[in-house]
């Protein structure tokens, strides 16, 4: 939890994993595990959990719990991590945001409640409690409309930010580039922005933002934390270069329901023991797997090779 006390050094790609299932249905631990040490190895700058390609809510509360603690085990201190810990009840919010502070996390990733659609002042109200009942951790929001049914306005994120010190940043996944400007500018600068939209993670650099939390980073992580590297660099040509070169392996991601294509995928490279996806998702179809091949074909350079996950 070194992070913890300067959260404006969680920067760059920050890999949200996928949850690795065995045959069976169980969590696959070893494989977290493995997965952990392949990021590391690839160049990823951090590590998340239980984000929506992490399927947490196909999930019980002991299963998120013991997937944060292994995490944070295998990971140690060696790069950020970011796990997601929000519910649709605030009763497991908090008891999740409080097994990962427990474990060691640098930050937390609360989701705006699903399905209620709240209005902002009780989203407000959510992330207050969430942040006076754990002063000392860094809270992280993350808003995902399209999952949730709900955007949190610019106006309440900045009013979030200036109530309480531990608000420290947003993972914003809206395709509306204008919400992430809207977002930065009624905030200002000290806000941390991370994009959750694949195609508008080099963008949002070019607006401040402090990275990228990109499903991407599953199944190309080198190329994720080379453009966000070239970027500070300068190189904006080579950044340029990747942000156009990833675009057949992001739609890839999509052609079905993430994170099914991204399994099968790790599956087939041998980075998963099974491409199980639990219910309601189904596993990719046999259409989705033609076309999923085909795209990572197209860029099979970027794929990262997984003998990296054994010798990491």
């Amino acid at each position: 939890m070194k992070y913890r006390a300067d959260p404006s050094l969680i920067r760059g790609s920050i890999a949200p994993l996928v949850t690795p299932f065995t045959p069976d249905g169980a969590l696959d631990t070893a494989t977290l595990r493995r997965l952990v040490r392949w990021q590391l190895a690839a160049g990823s700058h951090g590590i998340s959990l239980g984000g929506s390609t992490g399927e947490p809510s196909a999930q019980s509360l002991a299963e998120r719990a013991e997937a944060i603690r292994v995490v944070a085990d295998e990971l140690d201190d060696r790069a950020p991590f970011v796990p997601g810990t929000g519910s649709t009840k605030l009763e497991e919010t908090l008891e999740l945001t409080g097994v990962a502070r427990d474990a060691g996390a640098d930050a937390v990733l609360v989701i705006t409640p699903y399905y209620a659609r709240p209005t902002q002042d009780a989203l407000f109200s959510w992330y207050s409690t969430v942040a006076r009942e754990y002063p000392d951790l860094p809270v992280v929001i993350y808003n995902v409309p399209s999952r949730t049914a709900v955007d949190i306005d610019p106006p309440t994120v900045a009013r979030l930010f200036r109530a309480h010190e531990n608000i420290v940043g947003i993972k914003e996944t809206t395709r509306d580039f204008e919400h992430f400007s809207r977002v930065m500018e009624a905030a200002g600068p000290e806000l941390l922005v991370w994009s959750g939209i694949e195609l508008l993670c080099l963008p949002v650099l070019t607006l401040g933002g402090a990275g990228f939390v990109s499903a991407l980073a599953n199944i190309a992580p080198a190329a994720v934390a080379e453009m966000y590297e070239a970027y500070q660099q300068g190189d904006l040509g080579r950044a340029r270069e990747l942000h156009y070169a990833v675009q057949p392996l992001v739609d890839l991601l999509f052609v079905e329901t993430n994170p099914a294509p991204a399994k099968w995928l790790m599956h087939r490279r041998g980075l998963l023991g099974s491409d199980l996806v639990r219910p309601p998702l189904l596993p990719l179809s046999e259409s989705g797997r033609t076309a999923v091949s085909t795209l990572a074909q197209s860029r099979f350079d970027l794929l990262t090779d997984p003998a990296l996950g054994e010798s990491a």
